[in-house]
Parts: C-alpha cells; sequence; structure tokens
C-alpha cells in the first residue's frame, strides 16, 4: 500500500469516527454514558441506575415539561 492510499483510509477513518461521535451527541445516545462517567467521578457512592432506568426517567422528564416541545396540546 502507498502511504498516500493510508493516510486517505486514515483520514477516512477519523471522518468517520467524528461523524458518528456528532450523530450519537446530536439524538442523546451518549447521554447515559455522560451519566455514567458524572457519577462515578463526583458521587462514587451512588449507585449507577440501569439505562432502561435512566431512559424512562430521562423521557418521564422529558414528558413533564412542555418547553420540552413534545407537549401534544
Amino acid at each position: 500500500m502507498t502511504a498516500a492510499l493510508v493516510n486517505g483510509a486514515s483520514a477516512g477513518r477519523r471522518a468517520a469516527s467524528r461523524l458518528w461521535w456528532y450523530v450519537t451527541e446530536l439524538t442523546g445516545e451518549n447521554a447515559y454514558d455522560r451519566y455514567v462517567e458524572h457519577l462515578r467521578k463526583n458521587h462514587p457512592e451512588a449507585e449507577v441506575p440501569s439505562r432502561r432506568a435512566f431512559e424512562k426517567e430521562r423521557m418521564d422528564a422529558r414528558d413533564a415539561d412542555p418547553r420540552e416541545g413534545n407537549c401534544i396540546c
């Protein structure tokens, strides 16, 4: 393989990685991971909820707050 081809493939992987990060941030997919990281760093004694419990609480909070724009009124 030539150096240009290797560099191009490497650049493509970096671009794909950045795009994936952006999409997961935009969709909120990383919210649980960030929450767990926050808990372990700032509240090591706290119990870490399951992803399912976290998502349920997140959706309940979103549904309860009409400022989130999800209210069908």
